[in-house]
Protein backbone atom coordinates (compact mmCIF):
# COMPACT_ATOMS: atom_id res chain seq x y z
CA UNK A 1 0.00 0.00 0.00
CA UNK A 2 1.45 3.06 -0.72
CA UNK A 3 2.47 6.11 1.95
CA UNK A 4 -0.40 8.23 3.23
CA UNK A 5 -0.74 11.04 4.71
CA UNK A 6 -1.63 11.00 8.03
CA UNK A 7 -1.90 13.25 10.72
CA UNK A 8 -2.50 12.49 14.43
CA UNK A 9 -1.68 10.77 17.78
CA UNK A 10 -1.77 6.82 18.24
CA UNK A 11 -1.11 6.22 22.11
CA UNK A 12 0.64 2.63 22.13
CA UNK A 13 1.14 0.39 24.41
CA UNK A 14 4.76 -0.87 24.00
CA UNK A 15 5.12 -4.77 24.41
CA UNK A 16 8.57 -5.89 25.90
CA UNK A 17 11.82 -6.50 23.83
CA UNK A 18 11.30 -4.23 21.27
CA UNK A 19 12.92 -1.02 20.31
CA UNK A 20 10.70 2.15 20.50
CA UNK A 21 11.64 2.92 17.32
CA UNK A 22 10.56 -0.67 15.74
CA UNK A 23 7.62 -0.04 17.64
CA UNK A 24 7.00 2.92 15.62
CA UNK A 25 8.35 1.72 12.12
CA UNK A 26 5.43 -1.32 13.07
CA UNK A 27 2.54 1.33 13.68
CA UNK A 28 3.75 3.35 10.74
CA UNK A 29 3.52 0.02 8.57
CA UNK A 30 0.17 -0.54 9.81
CA UNK A 31 -1.06 2.59 8.66
CA UNK A 32 0.99 2.95 5.64
CA UNK A 33 1.85 6.76 7.21
CA UNK A 34 4.34 8.63 4.85
CA UNK A 35 5.49 10.44 8.16
CA UNK A 36 6.10 9.34 11.89
CA UNK A 37 8.00 9.93 15.16
CA UNK A 38 8.22 8.78 18.56
CA UNK A 39 8.26 11.07 21.77
CA UNK A 40 10.73 9.86 23.81
CA UNK A 41 12.77 6.39 23.69
CA UNK A 42 11.53 3.30 26.10
CA UNK A 43 14.32 0.97 25.87
CA UNK A 44 13.46 -2.63 25.04
CA UNK A 45 13.63 -4.09 28.69
CA UNK A 46 10.52 -1.68 29.26
CA UNK A 47 6.78 -1.42 28.76
CA UNK A 48 4.07 0.78 28.06
CA UNK A 49 2.89 4.15 26.95
CA UNK A 50 4.46 5.35 23.62
CA UNK A 51 3.11 8.40 22.03
CA UNK A 52 3.58 8.07 18.79
CA UNK A 53 3.28 11.51 15.64
CA UNK A 54 2.17 10.71 12.72
CA UNK A 55 2.18 14.20 9.88
CA UNK A 56 1.52 17.20 11.31
CA UNK A 57 1.43 16.02 14.80
CA UNK A 58 5.32 15.83 14.46
CA UNK A 59 5.72 19.63 14.82
CA UNK A 60 4.59 19.47 18.28
CA UNK A 61 6.33 15.87 19.35
CA UNK A 62 9.10 17.92 21.47
CA UNK A 63 6.98 19.14 23.73
CA UNK A 64 6.39 15.53 24.79
CA UNK A 65 10.06 14.67 24.77
CA UNK A 66 10.38 18.06 27.72
CA UNK A 67 7.14 16.49 29.54
CA UNK A 68 7.26 14.99 32.77
CA UNK A 69 6.70 11.47 32.79
CA UNK A 70 5.59 8.87 35.12
CA UNK A 71 6.67 5.01 35.70
CA UNK A 72 5.69 1.65 37.77
CA UNK A 73 8.85 0.65 38.44
CA UNK A 74 9.66 -2.69 40.40
CA UNK A 75 13.30 -2.76 42.18
CA UNK A 76 15.15 -5.65 43.81
CA UNK A 77 16.97 -5.10 46.56
CA UNK A 78 20.01 -7.07 47.43
CA UNK A 79 21.23 -7.74 43.79
CA UNK A 80 23.00 -5.56 41.21
CA UNK A 81 23.29 -5.28 37.67
CA UNK A 82 26.03 -4.81 34.95
CA UNK A 83 23.14 -2.45 33.47
CA UNK A 84 21.37 -1.54 36.18
CA UNK A 85 18.19 -3.59 35.05
CA UNK A 86 17.20 -6.83 34.37
CA UNK A 87 19.02 -6.93 31.16
CA UNK A 88 22.29 -7.30 32.71
CA UNK A 89 24.62 -9.74 34.93
CA UNK A 90 22.86 -9.84 37.88
CA UNK A 91 25.19 -10.64 41.35
CA UNK A 92 24.33 -11.08 45.25
CA UNK A 93 25.25 -7.64 46.98
CA UNK A 94 24.47 -7.13 50.41
CA UNK A 95 21.91 -8.11 53.25
CA UNK A 96 18.74 -6.41 53.06
CA UNK A 97 17.96 -5.65 56.67
CA UNK A 98 15.73 -2.74 56.62
CA UNK A 99 12.22 -2.22 57.09
CA UNK A 100 9.10 -0.52 54.96
CA UNK A 101 9.02 2.58 57.66
CA UNK A 102 13.05 2.75 56.97
CA UNK A 103 12.27 2.22 53.14
CA UNK A 104 9.73 4.98 53.55
CA UNK A 105 12.12 7.33 55.09
CA UNK A 106 15.00 7.16 52.29
CA UNK A 107 12.17 7.37 49.28
CA UNK A 108 11.16 10.74 50.83
CA UNK A 109 14.72 12.06 50.62
CA UNK A 110 14.71 11.61 47.01
CA UNK A 111 11.76 13.99 46.26
CA UNK A 112 12.46 17.06 44.98
CA UNK A 113 15.04 18.37 42.76
CA UNK A 114 17.97 15.87 42.66
CA UNK A 115 21.37 15.66 40.97
CA UNK A 116 21.74 12.38 39.06
CA UNK A 117 24.71 10.85 36.72
CA UNK A 118 23.56 8.98 33.81
CA UNK A 119 24.27 5.71 33.16
CA UNK A 120 27.20 4.27 31.11
CA UNK A 121 24.19 1.69 29.35
CA UNK A 122 22.32 4.83 27.94
CA UNK A 123 21.99 6.38 24.56
CA UNK A 124 23.55 9.51 25.42
CA UNK A 125 26.27 10.59 23.05
CA UNK A 126 29.80 10.64 23.52
CA UNK A 127 31.94 11.89 20.11
CA UNK A 128 29.06 10.50 18.10
CA UNK A 129 28.43 7.06 19.93
CA UNK A 130 26.02 6.12 22.36
CA UNK A 131 27.33 5.74 25.68
CA UNK A 132 26.01 2.07 25.68
CA UNK A 133 28.82 0.84 23.39
CA UNK A 134 31.40 1.91 25.39
CA UNK A 135 30.09 -0.06 28.06
CA UNK A 136 29.87 -2.91 26.34
CA UNK A 137 33.66 -2.59 25.50
CA UNK A 138 34.42 -1.80 28.90
CA UNK A 139 35.17 1.99 28.66
CA UNK A 140 34.34 4.21 31.27
CA UNK A 141 33.52 7.74 30.15
CA UNK A 142 32.92 10.63 32.33
CA UNK A 143 29.88 11.76 32.76
CA UNK A 144 28.40 15.05 34.07
CA UNK A 145 24.92 15.01 36.47
CA UNK A 146 22.21 16.40 35.34
CA UNK A 147 19.86 17.73 37.97
CA UNK A 148 16.09 16.18 37.53
CA UNK A 149 12.79 16.54 39.78
CA UNK A 150 11.33 13.77 41.61
CA UNK A 151 7.40 14.91 41.78
CA UNK A 152 5.80 11.78 43.43
CA UNK A 153 7.51 8.19 44.78
CA UNK A 154 4.21 6.33 45.83
CA UNK A 155 5.32 2.80 47.39
CA UNK A 156 2.77 0.34 46.25
CA UNK A 157 4.24 -2.33 47.92
CA UNK A 158 6.78 -4.08 49.54
CA UNK A 159 7.64 -7.85 50.31
CA UNK A 160 10.96 -7.48 52.16
CA UNK A 161 13.09 -7.97 48.82
CA UNK A 162 10.98 -6.65 46.00
CA UNK A 163 9.66 -2.68 46.11
CA UNK A 164 6.99 -1.89 43.57
CA UNK A 165 7.06 2.17 43.08
CA UNK A 166 5.11 4.47 41.14
CA UNK A 167 7.37 7.54 40.34
CA UNK A 168 6.29 10.77 38.85
CA UNK A 169 9.54 12.60 37.39
CA UNK A 170 10.85 15.50 35.04
CA UNK A 171 12.07 14.49 31.56
CA UNK A 172 15.23 13.19 31.46
CA UNK A 173 15.18 10.61 34.25
CA UNK A 174 16.67 7.31 34.50
CA UNK A 175 14.89 4.76 36.60
CA UNK A 176 17.68 2.20 36.95
CA UNK A 177 19.79 5.52 38.02
CA UNK A 178 17.00 5.72 41.04
CA UNK A 179 17.38 2.15 41.62
CA UNK A 180 20.68 2.03 41.90
CA UNK A 181 20.78 4.87 44.55
CA UNK A 182 17.99 3.24 46.39
CA UNK A 183 20.38 0.37 46.97
CA UNK A 184 23.56 2.49 47.95
CA UNK A 185 21.40 4.60 50.21
CA UNK A 186 20.07 1.32 52.06
CA UNK A 187 23.14 -0.04 51.95
CA UNK A 188 22.50 -3.73 50.25
CA UNK A 189 22.25 -2.84 46.85
CA UNK A 190 19.46 -3.25 44.19
CA UNK A 191 18.67 -3.15 40.01
CA UNK A 192 15.59 -2.34 37.79
CA UNK A 193 13.86 -5.25 37.61
CA UNK A 194 10.75 -4.43 35.69
CA UNK A 195 9.55 -0.67 34.62
CA UNK A 196 6.12 0.25 32.85
CA UNK A 197 5.46 3.84 31.34
CA UNK A 198 2.17 5.11 32.75
CA UNK A 199 2.28 8.62 31.74
CA UNK A 200 3.66 11.22 29.74
CA UNK A 201 2.24 14.85 30.19
CA UNK A 202 -1.21 14.40 30.52
CA UNK A 203 -1.43 11.21 28.19
CA UNK A 204 -2.00 7.82 30.36
CA UNK A 205 -1.45 3.90 29.45
CA UNK A 206 -5.24 2.84 29.94
CA UNK A 207 -5.58 4.72 26.80
CA UNK A 208 -3.17 3.12 25.12
CA UNK A 209 -3.63 0.51 22.48
CA UNK A 210 -1.41 -2.48 23.11
CA UNK A 211 0.58 -3.65 19.47
CA UNK A 212 -0.78 -6.81 18.92
CA UNK A 213 -4.18 -5.36 19.07
CA UNK A 214 -3.61 -2.90 16.77
CA UNK A 215 -2.16 -5.16 14.22
CA UNK A 216 -5.65 -7.23 14.57
CA UNK A 217 -7.56 -4.12 13.72
CA UNK A 218 -8.66 -3.34 10.40
CA UNK A 219 -7.48 -0.02 8.90
CA UNK A 220 -10.14 1.94 9.52
CA UNK A 221 -10.49 1.02 13.41
CA UNK A 222 -6.68 1.98 13.76
CA UNK A 223 -7.17 5.32 12.18
CA UNK A 224 -10.65 6.15 14.43
CA UNK A 225 -7.49 5.12 17.34
CA UNK A 226 -5.80 8.75 16.73
CA UNK A 227 -6.19 11.17 18.22
CA UNK A 228 -6.28 14.96 17.27
CA UNK A 229 -2.82 16.83 16.55
CA UNK A 230 -3.92 19.30 19.00
CA UNK A 231 -4.05 16.86 21.95
CA UNK A 232 -0.38 17.48 22.18
CA UNK A 233 -1.07 21.19 22.93
CA UNK A 234 -4.01 20.38 25.19
CA UNK A 235 -2.93 22.14 27.69
CA UNK A 236 -2.03 25.48 26.14
CA UNK A 237 -4.53 27.85 26.08
CA UNK A 238 -6.54 28.76 23.08
CA UNK A 239 -7.07 31.65 20.89
CA UNK A 240 -9.98 31.48 18.34
CA UNK A 241 -9.83 33.48 15.34
CA UNK A 242 -12.09 35.28 13.03
CA UNK A 243 -11.73 34.55 9.13
CA UNK A 244 -10.25 37.65 8.82
CA UNK A 245 -7.80 37.35 11.46
CA UNK A 246 -6.78 33.49 10.67
CA UNK A 247 -6.41 34.80 6.80
CA UNK A 248 -3.70 36.94 8.47
CA UNK A 249 -1.99 34.40 10.03
CA UNK A 250 -1.96 31.88 7.85
CA UNK A 251 -0.27 34.36 5.59
CA UNK A 252 2.35 34.89 8.23
CA UNK A 253 0.93 38.28 9.14
CA UNK A 254 1.06 39.58 12.78
CA UNK A 255 -2.37 40.42 14.34
CA UNK A 256 -2.44 43.54 16.07
CA UNK A 257 -5.19 43.10 18.60
CA UNK A 258 -6.56 39.59 19.76
CA UNK A 259 -8.76 40.73 22.31
CA UNK A 260 -11.92 39.89 20.86
CA UNK A 261 -10.53 36.57 19.55
CA UNK A 262 -10.70 35.38 23.20
CA UNK A 263 -12.63 32.55 23.63
CA UNK A 264 -13.37 33.57 27.38
CA UNK A 265 -14.32 37.68 26.25
CA UNK A 266 -11.37 38.39 28.58
CA UNK A 267 -8.68 41.12 27.83
CA UNK A 268 -5.74 41.49 25.47
CA UNK A 269 -4.41 37.84 26.68
CA UNK A 270 -1.12 37.75 28.42
CA UNK A 271 2.33 37.11 26.94
CA UNK A 272 3.24 33.59 25.91
CA UNK A 273 2.27 31.09 23.06
CA UNK A 274 -1.18 29.70 22.33
CA UNK A 275 -3.06 27.15 20.76
CA UNK A 276 -4.82 28.98 17.64
CA UNK A 277 -8.47 27.52 16.23
CA UNK A 278 -9.48 29.65 12.94
CA UNK A 279 -12.11 30.12 10.58
CA UNK A 280 -11.36 28.71 7.09
CA UNK A 281 -13.34 29.89 4.07
CA UNK A 282 -17.14 28.59 4.21
CA UNK A 283 -16.60 26.31 7.05
CA UNK A 284 -18.91 26.90 10.47
CA UNK A 285 -16.48 25.12 12.90
CA UNK A 286 -12.99 26.67 13.63
CA UNK A 287 -10.08 24.18 13.33
CA UNK A 288 -6.74 24.10 14.93
CA UNK A 289 -4.38 25.67 12.71
CA UNK A 290 -1.10 25.92 14.66
CA UNK A 291 0.41 27.99 17.45
CA UNK A 292 0.84 31.74 17.97
CA UNK A 293 2.77 33.50 20.12
CA UNK A 294 1.69 37.05 21.76
CA UNK A 295 4.53 39.00 23.02
CA UNK A 296 4.68 41.84 24.99
CA UNK A 297 3.51 44.82 22.88
CA UNK A 298 0.04 42.18 22.39
CA UNK A 299 0.55 41.72 18.81
CA UNK A 300 -0.33 37.74 17.68
CA UNK A 301 2.43 36.25 15.46
CA UNK A 302 2.23 32.90 13.95
CA UNK A 303 4.74 30.24 15.23
CA UNK A 304 4.23 27.13 14.33
CA UNK A 305 1.48 26.22 11.81
CA UNK A 306 0.11 23.34 10.13
CA UNK A 307 1.93 22.78 6.49
CA UNK A 308 -1.39 22.53 4.97
CA UNK A 309 -3.34 25.54 6.01
CA UNK A 310 -0.43 27.75 5.67
CA UNK A 311 -0.98 30.16 3.03
CA UNK A 312 -4.68 28.88 3.23
CA UNK A 313 -6.91 31.40 0.80
CA UNK A 314 -10.08 32.15 2.58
Amino acid sequence: MAKRKIDGVMLLDKPFGISSNNALQKARWLLSAEKAGHTGVLDPFATGLLPLCFGEATKFSQRMLDADKGYRATIRFGEVSTTLDGEGEITKSGEIDFDEAKLRTVLASFLGEYEQMPPMHSALKFQGKALYEYARKGVEIERQARQITFYELELISFDGITLVLDVLCSKGTYIRVLAEDLGKALGCGAYLAGLIRTRTAGFRLEDAVPLDQLNEMALEDREAALLPVDSLVSDMPELALDAGQTDLILHGMPIASVAHANADGLNVPTAGSFRLYGMLGNEDNARFIGLGEVASDGVLRPKRLLAHFAGFAG
